[in-house]
Parts: C-alpha cells; structure tokens; sequence
C-alpha cells in the first residue's frame, strides 16, 4: 500500500507532492520499463527496480532516479543538492528559495 506525501511552502504557498513507493518497473519483452503500481500484484511480482521521484532543491526540477542506476546530481542544473520527493520535510523550497517545505499533516491520499 503507498502513502501520498503532500507538502507546502511557509513562504510561497508552492505544494509538492509524492507516493511512498515510487514507480515501481519491470523490463518487457521489447526492453522497455514499464510500470506497475497497486492493486496490480500480478504486475509488482515481476517488478526489478523502481524510480524513485525526486526534486532538485537547486533549481526545482523533478526527476526519477532508479534505484537500479542511482546518480547524485540533477540532471538539468547539476547540483548535487537533490532530495527524495518524500524526505522534502523542512528542506528549502526550490520554488521562491526562502521558504521551507512543511509536510501537511492532515492530507492523506492511500492507494
């Protein structure tokens, strides 16, 4: 089961938000990812990896990293200074760059 985090700027009001258990994928017969998501466990078991959303707390970009090929930068700017969509509690906002992210705590979306 995945959790949808939600979070918001203090400052600029900007909202974010991830699921807990990324994008789960499997490899097809024609070299493709192709992904799986509940209440698909016939697709899950076949699952090899899975990419996990992220921001660039530099220039605010969102990207995947899989887990199977990690990398350390964004791949649009560089910085390192990159996070996982779900850990954006209390990090700076990449939207107005005074702000900090609050996770909302009476949002909650289940899957």
């Amino acid at each position: 089961m995945a959790v949808c985090y939600e979070f918001e700027c203090n400052s600029c009001g900007a909202r974010m938000g991830a699921w807990s258990d990324g994008n789960p994928y499997f490899i097809d017969d024609s070299g493709n990812k192709v992904y799986a998501y509940h209440p698909f466990h016939e697709l899950l078991m076949r699952c090899i990896g899975n990419d996990v959303p992220h921001h660039c707390l530099g220039c605010g970009e969102e990207f995947n990293v899989d887990n199977r090929a990690p990398m350390n930068a964004c791949p649009k700017c560089a910085s390192t200074n990159i996070c996982d969509s779900c850990e954006l509690d209390g990090k700076l906002c990449p939207a107005c760059k005074s702000g900090v992210l609050i996770k909302l705590e009476g949002f909650t979306k289940i899957s």
